[in-house]
């Protein structure tokens, strides 16, 4: 027994305060800039807050890195003693001290939101903070973000849009580079697509005459009459037919929403071959019965 009662002695002995540094620095863990780490606050002070983060010394949350927003109470977004993420925005000092941020964290969480939110195509609130030659700049959930001039509906008095909220589609999210591009003739797009149909009658205005067709703005959609939808008869020269800026009346025969594409016909709304050039103004006044009467004709030859 006493043999074993100086073997034990003389191994705790050897066991020094170095060992035991050693030991601790084996279980630290080892902080990095940009590290997502799990911690309890268990001080605030006017300056910040403490936070037990599991290492060698508490870590340091500043009073601007509580939140994204304005905060006059701490204690507000950092409750004592309960379990919170933190992303770490200055590694350890010469006292083992990390230096956190929640703040940093919301916005990486909103830039993963904004690109999920773009995979899925919808939109987003944006509100016009100023304005430039090239656009107006914008915060969306906190953030700064651009809307390009020509993807504005309003592109002339753009001092005159601060203040203003829009509803936006999102062109790009880059959060390595802080670049966020929306636009707002995207929404107004995507919703115009929405409220279209293959087979209905839609008004809208010339935009463009092509040798191939003409293209119809139809309240910021972009669709094609292609010159063998015009008429039952040859044409040779749609200028002869078009005018630019001219209101038409056409049927909807096809819809790509993912490459942004309408497609129309007018011929579908004849009597005979040719009725649209020799009288296309009597074409377009009754032209919602003649749509009715083109899609009973498709319904019947369906069924049959």
């Amino acid at each position: 027994m006493d043999s074993e009662a100086k073997l034990s002695q003389k191994a705790d002995s050897s066991f020094t305060m170095d060992d035991f540094a050693k030991a601790l620095e084996k279980h630290d863990y080892q902080f990095q800039k940009g590290q997502v780490v799990n911690g309890k606050v268990f001080q605030i002070d006017h300056d910040g807050a403490f936070v037990d983060i599991g290492g060698k010394a508490s870590a340091f949350l500043p009073r601007d890195e509580a939140s994204l927003r304005t905060i006059i109470n701490l204690s507000e977004v950092l409750p004592l003693n309960e379990p919170l993420e933190f992303v770490i925005i200055r590694e350890q000092d010469a006292e083992g001290q990390v230096t956190l941020s929640r703040r940093q964290l919301e916005i990486r969480h909103i830039w993963e939101r904004l690109a999920q939110m773009q995979e899925g195509s919808q939109t987003v609130q944006a509100k016009v903070i100023g304005a430039n030659k090239g656009g107006v700049n914008v915060e969306v959930f906190g953030l700064r973000g651009f809307i390009p001039r020509s993807h504005l509906i309003e592109r002339d008095n753009l001092e005159g849009l601060k203040g203003q909220t829009f509803t936006t589609g999102i062109l790009e999210v880059d959060s390595s580079n802080k670049r966020l591009i929306l636009s707002q003739r995207l929404a107004t797009r995507s919703a115009s697509f929405s409220m279209l149909e293959i087979g209905q009658l839609v008004e809208g205005k010339v935009t463009g005459i092509k040798p191939f067709g003409i293209f119809v703005d139809l309240n910021g959609v972009s669709a094609l009459l292609h010159i063998k939808q015009v008429t039952q008869k040859f044409i040779d020269n749609l200028e002869k037919v078009f005018q630019m800026g001219q209101h038409i009346k056409a049927v909807i025969i096809d819809i790509d929403e993912g490459k942004g594409r309408v497609a129309l016909s007018t011929r579908i709304l004849e009597n005979f071959p040719g009725e649209l050039l020799e009288n296309m103004e009597e074409v377009m006044t009754s032209a919602e019965a003649r749509a009715e009467r083109a899609k009973n004709k498709t319904a019947e030859s369906e069924i049959i």
